[in-house]
């Protein structure tokens, strides 16, 4: 498949007031090279949306075997919404269209549902949380589940604060867009470039010489006389407090 087409995507998560974690993903059609080149013809936006409906009703995790909450299967919800994205006139989505997508909901953290951004460090702790009864019960069910031997891998209760979701906020395919690396270096370049600019610019003055402390005599003026306005205002405040007394 690989040699045809290749499926790139990025995907954000994104915290509901209710304390629900709602995934967003933009997925696209490259060529077997990647997003520099078309896909085939076969591969058109129709097919991409049947292929997410028919992955989202197939896929599953098994739950670990618990005496504490019995079995079970994890799978995507009836929740699933599926459409083209599309934008401006001739129907064609520019990068900085989809940039805008992504980051509407990347900037929605935890505390949009009420949650804290920081560890927490006992069932007490979570008691004394300023957070409704519903996170609250949210994190406790994190912490309680993070007790449990078989789900000591998870380390929940690391994550009980973030209502058990251990995941990056964002994920995507290597050959979506750029990657972190590149990023990386970007902006390491970039950042030489502003020292290697400063550096060129300034002056190394190495000889130091003392040249003395306090007010000019002209300094020593300007500083007398702001000193008795200041003076001369508390005490007309003061003579107006005693009056209106």
């Amino acid at each position: 498949m690989r040699t045809l087409v290749r499926v790139s995507a990025a995907k954000v998560a994104e915290y509901q007031k209710r304390g629900a974690l709602h995934f967003h993903a933009v997925i696209r059609l490259d060529g077997p090279d990647g997003p520099t080149g078309p896909p085939p013809s076969w591969a058109t936006g129709d097919l991409l949306l049947e292929t997410v409906h028919s992955a989202a009703a197939a896929v599953a995790l098994p739950c670990p075997d618990s005496a504490a909450y019995g079995g079970g299967r994890f799978s995507f919800g009836t929740q699933l919404d599926a459409h083209p994205l599309t934008h401006g006139q001739g129907g064609r989505l520019t990068d900085d269209a989809v940039a805008a997508y992504v980051a509407k909901y990347t900037s929605k953290s935890v505390e949009a549902a009420g949650a804290v951004d920081r560890r927490i460090e006992s069932l007490a702790e979570i008691r004394a949380l300023r957070a409704s009864p519903h996170v609250r019960a949210l994190i406790a069910t994190a912490w309680r589940l993070g007790g449990l031997p078989e789900l000591q891998h998870l380390r929940l209760r690391a994550w009980a604060h973030m209502l058990g979701y251990r995941g990056h906020c964002l994920t995507k395919t290597r050959a979506y867009s750029t990657t972190y690396g590149q990023l990386r270096a970007a902006r390491a370049e970039h950042a030489r470039g502003l020292y290697t600019d400063w550096a060129s610019e300034t002056v190394v003055e190495g000889a130091w010489r003392f040249v003395g402390t306090g007010h000019t005599p002209a300094e020593a003026l300007i500083a007398a006389g702001i000193a008795e306005d200041l003076a001369a205002n508390w005490e007309i405040c003061r003579r107006r407090v005693k009056t209106d007394r």
